[in-house]
């Protein structure tokens, strides 16, 4: 495994079950509180989403914490698998399990945005004794067509900006309607997140492959759900994030999640959509007051 120091955090390698070279930052990696935290990302996303809230909960000046942020295959600065059969939530689900093998982690509080959480409903049907417990944010067992179309259409016509300036810009223009909460730090650092430098300028940090994938899908189907995945965390504490303007994860959608879950807590996170940032104050907070109970 390669390790290597930089401000925050460790960044480590390791071998997925069919040999890929994936990526993790480790924040803490000497916090001996107990669970650890690790994060997942969305469908084109990767660790540095989670850069602010993992500082912050692995600095904790009561409870420091380990965090583990992981870059999914094809994602951040993980391999990219020239198989592209293999981006399914299967396999990512086993990527998960094989990272927490190599960290000697038994087990962990989880956090899944969006595609991560959806990975999550697998964990939980492959090794629930792995989960400690559950933050989902802005992502349920049922996805709306709706929202699925909205992410189809945004990567089927990207911005394609020059410099950083221009990515924040664009990013701004595009998303504000759905997140006036976001101030230019967070418009600046979401660019940061979602981009990487090349010889041509900027350009969205993973496999294009993933992009065609989720572009050529045909939402006027029914999206198979996961309630029977979601039922096997019934006695695992959760905490549900839905954005106040999410297009993907719906009210009713969480109602139903509250019910077959009752002991659940529920946080919108306001003037936010799809999907909510986690260091925003009041969602960060409400993420240490839940994980404080393990």
């Amino acid at each position: 495994m390669f390790s290597s120091t930089t401000d925050g955090f460790e960044e480590k390698t390791y071998l997925s079950a069919d040999g890929l070279k994936l990526y993790a930052r480790d924040y803490g990696a000497g916090n001996s509180a107990s669970p650890p935290v690790i994060c997942l990302s969305g469908l084109t996303r990767n660790s540095r989403d989670f850069h602010q809230l993992a500082l912050t909960l692995s600095k904790d000046p009561e409870r420091p914490r380990r965090v583990l942020a992981l870059d999914s295959r094809g994602r951040g600065r993980s391999a990219w698998d020239e198989n592209k059969q293999n981006y399914n939530l299967a396999v990512e689900a086993n990527d998960v399990l094989t990272a927490c093998a190599a960290f000697g982690i038994q087990r962990a509080a989880f956090i899944g945005t969006s595609r991560g959480g959806l990975i999550l409903h697998l964990v939980a049907e492959m090794k629930l004794e792995l989960l400690a417990c559950v933050v989902l944010n802005d992502v349920g067992p049922v996805l709306e067509p709706e929202g699925l179309r909205h992410i189809q259409n945004y990567l089927a016509n990207p911005p394609k900006p020059r410099d950083w300036d221009e990515a924040t810009r664009l990013l701004r223009e595009l998303h504000e309607a759905e997140f006036p909460a976001l101030s230019a730090d967070d418009w600046r650092g979401m660019a940061h997140a979602i981009y990487r430098e090349t010889g041509d300028g900027l350009a969205a940090d993973f496999d294009p492959a993933i992009a065609e994938a989720m572009i050529a899908a045909d939402f006027s189907k029914p999206v198979p759900d996961l309630w029977k995945q979601f039922d096997a965390m019934a006695e695992i504490p959760l905490l549900i994030i839905r954005g106040e303007n999410s297009k993907l994860l719906s009210k009713a959608t969480v109602e139903e999640m509250l019910r077959r879950h009752p002991a659940a807590r529920q946080l919108i996170a306001r003037h936010q959509g799809h999907v909510p940032l986690l260091h925003r104050d009041d969602v960060e907070a409400e993420i240490r007051r839940f994980l404080q109970d393990l």
